[in-house]
């Protein structure tokens, strides 16, 4: 086994095993993910014409400096003529010349202020002091929510505010669409998968894995984009300002470029085990509260607090220690980029002052080159950083992509299949489970519209397995289930359940009230249908009784209301949902025998245009059904009425009922 399974197991996943990726694997989520600014493209374009311009800013820096340090503190006069200033600064000092030193200053403020009002004057102190100062938060979640709100801009100022706001709807919109494809995809897995598939870890992957998809596409478009087009203009006014003296400074520059990709790109795949890992070890933290959470009458009932307690506090920790993980190898490549920057900066220092010491430039001009050169080395520090930064996206957005691209049962099959009329056949089905566990052995069976049908067997004889073969929740091993005419393999999913409902053994209902409740299977559903649904299942008579009805909120999971009437609640809303088959699962488990009796015959009141299949254990449910259907070790034993099958001496389902009523 590998160590990325070992670890995966560690932590909790059961499906996303391999977290490992080759170089040509990362290019493909680079290449998926920049697919989505189309979905943005107005958004983007207008993205892109903000950011170009916030470039230029920060650019006027130098040049104030040197301005300020000429000819407000040294006053030296201003020479129009000899000055060493980019052509397009000339005129402006042009309007500063015969002016006093103090004059200058005011005017060089009154300037700066109307450019901080409109751009900010965004220099690269500036944006190193809102980085370090934003509340980002020291873990994957946290930081996942502050990206839904990243904007990005370069810019203070009325510009800042605008880019700003315009990059945080297109973030927010492309991680939105992130999301809701990995939601609808994770709705549609394979009950198998869903078994396995722990619900914290996809709630992890939802909210906090998604939003990161959106850095992506900075990252590989707009960053390097302002990074060439600022690191050029750059480039351009050194040399157009200080022609031979350019060289020594740009070769250094490029020789950090290399030096610092020479150290990092060998630690990008350790970049992005370190943030996989941490990812997953975050989804266990979800995971473990979660299920704590879920099952608190269980772990409070059995006294199981402390130890809940404990085992969310070592996943907790375990998460904690992972991203000190991180964040000391992002703190290690932080100060090797610090390292290299500040090294070739202090050889500037040099090459600077002995020119400004040998009279070859003046103090303003060493303000200058200096200035440029800090934004040229940031620029190239940031350029070999690149491929290291974007790790922590790709190590986020790989497993969103993982259950996008992972088996479910959504199919674009466009073929409708019509109402069914006359029943189901099952024809030489087997199934069995991933692990190998045979659940289904040669099952044969017809079962025709206008009956009520019970399943019934021992524990573990493969009754749900049966049952789930209908909806499209197992897919048989092999053999073939037809609906009508109609071949359920050629068919999507979405087709399939159009025409089954199942209702659970476990009453899933939700925090809404009894109303919203039965809406959810059919929201177009009239009160004169819904009042027929709640007859049918009994549910009218307590519903009637509670103080606001049918408005009646439930609690979480329905909680507040007895087992019996959740079960009543669940059935009543199978049964509005209006499909020709309709499978209970232990229907009456939680009813008193009068109650149980009703539903029976309400279900057979109904049934002359439906199917309904009843697995039940309770011998009163299951004699009052037309066939009864009894399995055992995955075979079919016996099938026929409760009076033909007790004729039976030696029949297996006799049996069974004199073992109950022993």
């Amino acid at each position: 086994m590998s160590d990325a399974t070992t670890h995966d197991k560690r932590f909790d996943d059961r499906v996303d095993l391999d977290t490992r990726l080759s170089g040509s694997e990362t290019l493909r989520i680079v290449g998926r993910s920049l697919q989505f600014i189309g979905r943005v493209k107005v958004f983007f374009i207008i993205k892109i014409l903000f950011a170009l311009v916030s470039v230029l800013p920060p650019l006027l820096v130098p040049w104030i400096l040197k301005i300020i340090v000429d000819h407000v503190i040294l006053q030296q006069p201003i020479d129009i003529l000899n000055a060493n200033l980019p052509s397009f600064f000339i005129p402006l000092l042009g309007l500063l010349e015969g002016l006093t030193p103090s004059e200058i200053m005011f005017a060089i403020t009154s300037f700066m202020l109307v450019t901080l009002t409109i751009f900010g004057l965004r220099a690269a102190p500036a944006e190193q002091a809102e980085a370090w100062g934003m509340p980002i938060g020291y873990d994957a979640a946290t930081q996942s929510e502050q990206a839904l709100s990243a904007g990005g801009s370069k810019a203070n100022g009325i510009w800042g505010l605008i880019e700003l706001s315009l990059t945080i709807r297109m973030t927010q919109r492309l991680a939105n669409d992130l999301r809701m494809q990995l939601m609808e995809r994770l709705t549609r897995l394979e009950m198998t998968t869903l078994d396995d598939q722990r619900i914290g870890d996809s709630v992890y992957r939802v909210m906090y894995d998604s939003p990161m998809l959106p850095g992506i596409c900075y990252r590989l478009t707009i960053e390097p984009l302002l990074l060439i087009l600022g690191t050029v203009l750059n480039i351009y006014l050194m040399q157009s300002t200080y022609g031979d003296f350019i060289p020594e400074l740009l070769k250094l520059a490029v020789f950090l470029v290399f030096l610092i990709l020479f150290i990092t790109i060998p630690l990008t795949g350790l970049a992005r085990r370190l943030h996989q890992t941490n990812r997953a070890a975050g989804a266990s933290t979800t995971n473990t509260m979660e299920e704590s959470i879920e099952n608190i009458s269980a772990v409070q009932s059995l006294g199981g607090s402390e130890k809940e307690a404990q085992r969310f506090s070592d996943a907790s920790e375990e998460s904690y220690r992972r991203h000190r993980h991180t964040a000391l190898f992002d703190a290690l490549i932080s100060m090797v980029n610090y390292i290299c920057i500040f090294g070739s900066m202090a050889i500037a220092f040099v090459l600077i002052s002995n020119s400004v010491i040998e009279d070859e430039l003046t103090v303003g001009d060493y303000s200058a080159l200096i200035s440029m050169f800090f934004m040229l080395s940031s620029a190239a520090g940031g350029l070999g950083l690149y491929l290291v930064e974007v790790q922590k996206n790709i190590a986020a957005v790989r497993r969103v992509f993982f259950f996008i691209d992972y088996t479910s049962e959504y199919n674009d099959d466009a073929r409708r299949m019509g109402r069914i009329q006359k029943g189901v056949k099952i024809r030489n089905v087997d199934f069995s489970y991933p692990d190998g566990r045979v659940a289904l052995k040669n099952i044969n069976l017809d079962l025709p519209i206008g009956k009520v049908i019970a399943i019934v067997g021992p524990t573990g004889a493969g009754k749900t397995s049966l049952a789930y073969l209908l909806p499209g929740y197992l897919r048989p091993s092999s053999g073939d289930i037809w609906f009508d005419e109609y071949k359920l393999s050629d068919r999507s999913v979405k087709d399939i359940r159009e025409q089954v409902t199942y209702v659970f053994q476990e009453h899933m209902l939700l925090s809404d009230t009894i109303k919203e409740n039965l809406l959810l299977a059919r929201p177009n559903a009239t009160s004169e249908e819904i009042d027929f649904a709640c007859r049918i299942s009994c549910a009218d008579e307590f519903i009637a009784n509670l103080p606001d009805g049918i408005d009646t909120g439930l609690g979480k999971a329905g909680n507040t209301i007895s087992v019996g009437q959740k079960q009543r609640i669940s059935i009543a809303r199978g049964i509005l949902r209006d499909t020709p088959i309709v499978i209970l699962d232990e229907p009456t488990a939680a009813l008193d025998p009068k109650t149980e009796n009703k539903l029976m015959a309400g279900l057979k009141q109904v049934a002359d245009k439906k199917l309904f299949i009843i697995i039940a254990h309770r011998l009163s449910t299951v004699k009052a059904a037309d066939q009864i259907i009894f399995i055992e070790d995955g075979k079919i034993s016996d099938v026929g009425s409760h009076d033909e099958l007790m004729s039976k001496k030696t029949g297996r389902y006799r049996q069974f009922v004199n073992l109950q009523n022993d």
